[in-house]
Order: C-alpha cells, then sequence, then structure tokens
C-alpha cells in the first residue's frame, strides 16, 4: 500500500477528485494549507502599499491505495491537476506499512 499526497492549486481540487473517483479511488482526505515553492509567494499592493504574501492556498489530496493503482493514480492527479503555470504543485507517495479499520477491524488492503 502506498499514501499518495498531492498539493495542488485549489480551482483545481474538484477535477482532481473526480478524476481520481472515475479511478475507482474512494477514500480521500482534503485539507486547505498554505506554502510555497520555486514561485516564492507573490507581491501584492493593499491600499497603496506593497507587500509580500509568502504563503499562498494550496489543498492537500491524500489517499492510501494499492501499489497496483500508484501509477495510474499519479498520471490521473498529474492530469487533472496540470495549468502549465508555476505552483501547478507536487505529488509524493510514501509507504504504508498498516491499515486498520475501526469500526471493523479490517486490516491493510481490505482496510482502505
Amino acid at each position: 500500500m502506498k499514501k499518495i499526497e498531492a498539493i495542488i492549486k485549489p480551482f483545481k481540487l474538484d477535477d482532481v477528485i473526480e478524476a481520481l473517483t472515475e479511478l475507482g479511488i474512494e477514500g480521500v482526505s482534503v485539507s486547505e494549507i498554505r506554502g510555497f515553492g520555486r514561485q516564492k509567494g507573490r507581491t501584492e499592493i493593499y491600499k497603496g502599499a506593497e507587500y509580500v504574501v509568502d504563503f499562498l492556498p494550496k489543498v492537500k489530496v491524500e489517499t492510501v491505495i494499492p501499489d497496483e493503482l500508484v501509477e495510474p493514480a499519479l498520471e490521473t492527479i498529474k492530469k487533472a491537476a496540470y495549468t502549465g503555470k508555476i505552483g501547478d504543485g507536487k505529488i509524493f507517495v510514501l509507504p504504508v506499512e498498516a491499515a486498520l479499520r475501526i469500526r471493523t477491524g479490517d486490516r491493510d488492503e481490505s482496510a482502505i
């Protein structure tokens, strides 16, 4: 099993969730986050004063999936989140050693 964490632009969330659902991935968690990568924030003007916004709004999409779905999920997220502009995001893949469904006691892949 692997955990996928995708940091994407907020307006691409619906596209990513819809694409993952079509792939058969049902369990997804979403968090609103703030951060920056290479774009290093942006400069804005408010009431005539210029200031730098260091942290940009982002969304983190997390899911745990069987190993055989990792590559299709990566391609699906990449396609759905793509705008071609700086700040499109990143996808991370992490190993998951165990999973347990609290209600039923199911373990590992049957728990996801």
